[in-house]
């Protein structure tokens, strides 16, 4: 299918040059609309300037940086052939339209812009060439890490735009005929597709790396899927790929659980167990991964995480992708790791209650009860950004702090925050010596007085600063018990469990079996 959207581009790329080469009355036709083609250049003297910053910016030295940027992005969110895809599309792209360039030989119009004049060939314009394949592999990106539709076509609007725009200004000031920019878009469009038929930047399964089995016997390793039905867009197609995904990898057909606002896991995790799974995986947002995680505790059945949420950050902190397959095929194929729970106890605190990532006091617990839901679904975590600059100057608390069984000590704190991992979204390290596998508490309390102290506060906590003073103070143990002076707003997990005083919460070493990449 690629390949052949691949072949069609340039196919349409072929006959553009032919009809450029041969003078064919079409081409000339559409170069001057029945008129000078010099009808088409920007004659206004307000629209050279920002018509000139765009070709600067998109030229070879911007398109070169901007490359290497989403390049070494790619790198550093462990998506290796997304990057070597990347740089590989760009670099045969460039190479491609300037060896055309030269066989060709066309001129320039007589009626470019005289600043900066251009003296090289015409024919295809390297800007469509390399905007246009630029844009396509952003697409390819937007597809591959942005789960929510709306997003999406937001994303694509603005990506399509940017190439209009660029090509547009190839014209306008008259440095190419209309062909030019029409060969250089085909173009671009076909080494998108071939870059995608010849090196996917999808992961590939690891199942695909198994021989074949000798002969088709029924596999009698038991999987089962628990899926909150609120993260997954298309619930069938998920469901297809995960059934396929399984079949490969040597597993039965899953029996399927959905989760309810009733029980957001629990159930779903011990009728799994009962029936006998030997893997479960989950699918939803740090949430439903708790109940589950809770739930099969001890069990040693290993849990899969597809994560579908909004912050997703037990995942993040496992290294398990975001990118739906990927997150499928480890599940389905990585290995075991024992991993930690935290057991919580407190005023209005339900027993049995854990968490997996944090837990916390006073302002990122306002963050998540200062959530709007309707603009969660739209924008995703920008909703938490709006929610937290509305609770900035969440007023300071008096607390007391108790690390295994000693004495408590008091402090003032805008925000307390367990950790049984270390980073937030972005990567930003707010506990940075926390592992999920150490039997320990990370604490960390946060007290800005003024508004302006947040910039020293967030430099400290990005640089890793180990120093600890009134402003960030940290402590570690294998219980921690926190008493607030006041009712106070409470979080585990991103999920607000109401305001209170206390939280009691001890570290289970080892308790959870859960895969993560080989």
């Amino acid at each position: 299918m690629l390949l052949g959207w691949a072949l069609l581009s340039f196919l349409l790329f072929v006959l553009v040059l032919l009809a450029v080469v041969q003078g064919w009355g079409p081409a000339a036709q559409f170069d001057d609309r029945g008129s000078p083609a010099a009808d088409w250049a920007v004659d206004e003297h307000w629209m050279i300037r920002p018509l000139r910053v765009i070709e600067v910016a998109f030229g070879n030295v911007g398109m070169a940086v901007l490359t290497l940027a989403v390049a070494l992005l790619m790198l550093t969110r462990g998506h290796r052939r997304a990057a070597t895809y990347t740089v590989g599309v760009m670099v045969a792209t460039t190479a491609t339209y300037t060896v055309i360039k030269l066989l060709v030989g066309r001129a320039r119009p007589e009626w470019q812009l005289e600043q900066a004049l251009l003296s090289s060939k015409s024919f295809p314009s390297g800007h469509a060439s390399s905007i246009t394949a630029f844009g396509g592999i952003l697409i390819v990106l937007v597809v591959m890490l942005v789960r929510r539709s709306s997003v999406r076509r937001a994303l694509y609007v603005l990506i399509g735009l940017f190439v209009v725009v660029v090509c547009l200004d190839r014209v306008f000031l008259g440095r190419h005929f209309p062909s030019d920019v029409l060969g250089g878009f085909l173009l671009g469009m076909g080494m998108v597709a071939l870059g995608l038929a010849v090196y996917s930047p999808l992961p590939r399964s690891h199942a695909q790396q198994l021989p074949d089995l000798a002969s088709p016997f029924p596999s009698d390793r038991n999987l089962a899927v628990i899926l909150n039905p609120s993260k997954v867009e298309d619930i069938e197609a998920f469901r297809g790929i995960v059934n396929s995904m399984a079949a490969e990898a040597g597993w039965s057909l899953p029996v399927w659980h959905y989760t309810t606002v009733e029980d957001p896991g629990t159930g779903m995790a011990e009728a799994a167990a009962v029936a006998g799974a030997d893997l479960v995986l989950v699918c939803g947002g740090d949430g439903t991964v708790r109940e589950v995680c809770a739930e099969l505790a001890g069990t040693g059945i290993p849990i899969g995480i597809i994560p579908a949420g909004t912050g997703n950050l037990l995942a993040r902190n496992l290294d398990v992708p975001l990118f739906l397959r990927a997150a499928i095929d480890i599940a389905l194929t990585g290995q075991d790791r024992a991993i930690d729970m935290v057991r919580v106890s407190g005023d209005g605190v339900e027993d049995g209650t854990h968490f997996m990532v944090m837990a916390g006091m006073g302002f990122d617990a306002a963050i998540m009860e200062g959530v709007n839901e309707e603009i969660k679904a739209k924008v995703g975590w920008l909703a938490y950004v709006l929610s937290a600059l509305k609770s900035l100057m969440f007023p300071p608390v008096r607390v007391e702090v108790s690390i295994d069984g000693g004495e408590f000590t008091t402090h003032r704190a805008r925000t307390i925050v367990v950790g049984n991992v270390g980073y937030l979204q972005a990567g930003m390290p707010l506990l940075p010596d926390a592992a999920i596998d150490d039997g320990l508490l990370d604490v960390v309390m946060l007290h800005p007085r003024r508004f302006l102290s947040w910039i020293p506060l967030a430099f400290r906590v990005l640089a890793k600063r180990p120093r600890t003073d009134e402003l960030v103070d940290r402590m570690t143990g294998r219980t921690v018990v926190v008493r607030a002076s006041a009712e106070t707003p409470r979080q585990l997990d991103g999920d607000s469990i109401g305001p209170g005083r206390e939280l009691h919460m001890e570290c289970i070493h080892g308790r959870v079996l859960v895969r993560v990449p080989r």
